[in-house]
């Protein structure tokens, strides 16, 4: 029988710091290792990897020594930069608890985070900081600030400013790996936002998943940063990629432009995109002089991909397409769709769970249903969050019988694929027969003409909830309804054909690019009561 042998200091404090997992150490181990390589590549800058840990170690001290204690939150209203990431790290490596705000919002809501999340420090572009509102917003909730970008302030709130004098060692500060780190409002495609709080360890475990999923190495990637890293996809793709020592090309928005002289001078090898955003590089008129041949893995989420477009894509723009699937609730990704799978078979299919992940379709009496039949889609995993927010009613409804409840509908196939049918209050019930509305959305973005879609119920006498869909269509020579209508009726159900079809110059959609279907309907609602 072997005697443990006692240590000096074998405590559970002890324990504690040496399991420490901490969502800040991915920057600070990265940079032990990786110190010359370049972390980020923003314009003509290049950040290395110790310079990135140094700055957000000093941003820390700087906000530990504004008085703010661990735990407290810090909101974020930036758009991508390297200022903004070093700042992010600090925050996380304060033991703070980060807050990042779409910049889309409007002062009314980003008001209500600010206030919903207890927020003690702000920051924000300069740019964001002249909004309407916002020094009123500011200065009502007692917040103390720190700008980004040009025009720097002169009240020493500038982020280079916070820096100065500070201690560029990691900060000395105790964090457990189930403390919360960050909250992140939920993107508002229902109309109402929820704060979604999540833990260093699950957000590293989806970290961990993605390294493998997505095949990220320090030696064979470059990725770009072109969607908000407020946005949990673009998060979780930096993240990944700087633990893994590898170079993200920050920018400030999508722009087609911007992006094709990015990936050739670059070489940029991993790309996330909407695929809208994909189209628009597929039909740029300099995309035939641009030297693409750097793109190995690229990845599309947040709405459906039509086959024809995707044949397009993987024939002429990267060999290899994957579709990645999550939820802010599960730290992205928690499905996807593996290359080898896209290619043969077509569809709303969101393929297998990720390594992180375990999925079922559940029925609304907690039974798990097998191939065939359709329920929730539902998860469980360490990359769970902890919870909503001041909203422990939503958190239990949330989390019935133990999994994650995402309100989307689906199905397992024979093979074990998972089909996305739809969002819950999405599903179109109309004359007593279900229609998916992803369902009519794919088949219209078959046809040459539609470049976006969606499709929702509106209400309706006859049909209780009458489908209608919503098009944007290339200019010169749209097609008419009953073009559209025809289409319809050569690949759906007669049940499922649209009963109206308008035609719009823009879906209303987030920053990231969802569709805001509740816009439609709020705004509709009164569309087959006309006359």
């Amino acid at each position: 029988m072997t005697t443990p042998i006692a240590t000096p200091g074998d405590s559970a404090a002890a324990r504690k710091r040496i399991g420490r997992l901490a969502l800040g150490d991915v920057l600070h181990r990265a940079a032990r290792r990786f110190g010359p390589r370049p972390a980020l590549i923003d314009g003509a800058t290049a950040t290395s990897f110790a310079e990135l840990d140094r700055m957000s170690n000093r941003f820390a001290h700087a906000l530990l020594a504004l008085g703010l204690l661990p735990g407290d939150r810090v909101a974020m209203l930036c758009n991508n930069s390297t200022p903004m990431v070093a700042a992010m790290f600090g925050i996380y490596k304060a033991g703070l608890v980060w807050v990042p705000i779409n910049t889309g919002l409007a002062a009314e809501a980003i008001g209500h985070i600010v206030d919903h999340s207890g927020a003690r420090h702000l920051v924000a572009d300069a740019d964001q900081m002249a909004r309407d509102g916002l020094p009123a917003l500011v200065a009502d909730g007692g917040l103390t600030t720190t700008v980004c970008g040009t025009p720097a302030p002169d009240d020493g709130t500038a982020f280079e400013r916070r820096l100065d004098g500070q201690a560029e060692s990691l900060p000395e500060v105790d964090i457990d790996g189930g403390d919360l780190v960050q909250i992140m409002y939920t993107s508002g495609t229902t109309g109402r936002q929820k704060g979604v709080m999540h833990s260093h360890a699950s957000i590293h475990a989806a970290l961990m998943s993605n390294l493998v999923e997505w095949g990220v190495s320090p030696d064979a990637c470059v990725a770009s940063c072109h969607l908000p890293v407020f946005h949990v996809g673009q998060h979780s793709v930096t993240l990944a990629v700087l633990l893994a020592g590898a170079t993200s090309v920050v920018m400030p928005g999508f722009d087609a432009d911007r992006l094709l002289d990015a990936i050739a001078r670059h070489r940029i090898t991993l790309l996330l995109g909407l695929p809208m955003m994909f189209r628009a590089l597929l039909d740029h008129p300099r995309r035939a002089q641009s030297d693409l041949s750097s793109l190995q893995f690229c990845i599309y989420a947040m709405a459906p991909m039509s086959k024809t477009l995707l044949l397009r894509l993987v024939a002429e723009i990267c060999p290899r397409f994957a579709l990645c699937s999550g939820q802010t609730e599960i730290y992205t990704a928690a499905t996807i769709f593996r290359p080898d799978q896209q290619l043969q078979r077509f569809g709303a299919y969101w393929g297998v769970a990720t390594l992180a992940d375990e999925i079922g379709v559940m029925a609304e009496d907690g039974t798990l249903l097998g191939p065939g039949q359709i329920g929730e889609i539902v998860y469980r995993g360490p990359n769970a969050m902890l919870g909503y927010f001041r909203d422990p009613e939503a958190t239990a409804h949330a989390s019935r019988f133990g999994w994650h409840h995402s309100g989307d509908l689906g199905r397992w196939d024979e093979d074990g694929q998972l089909l996305f049918l739809d969002r819950i209050k999405d599903m179109i019930k109309s004359g007593g027969e279900n229609v998916p509305s992803i369902k009519v959305e794919e088949v219209l973005l078959r046809h040459p003409a539609v470049r976006n879609a969606a499709v929702v119920g509106l209400p309706h006498e006859r049909w209780g909830e009458a489908i209608t869909a919503f098009v944007v269509v290339d200019a010169g020579g749209p097609p008419t309804a009953e073009d559209l209508e025809a289409h319809c009726r050569k690949h759906l159900g007669s049940f499922e054909v649209p009963k109206g079809f308008v035609v719009l110059d823009a879906l209303p959609v987030t920053s990231t690019g969802k569709i805001q279907k509740f816009q439609l309907r709020q705004r509709h609602l009164d569309f087959y009561r006309r006359g």
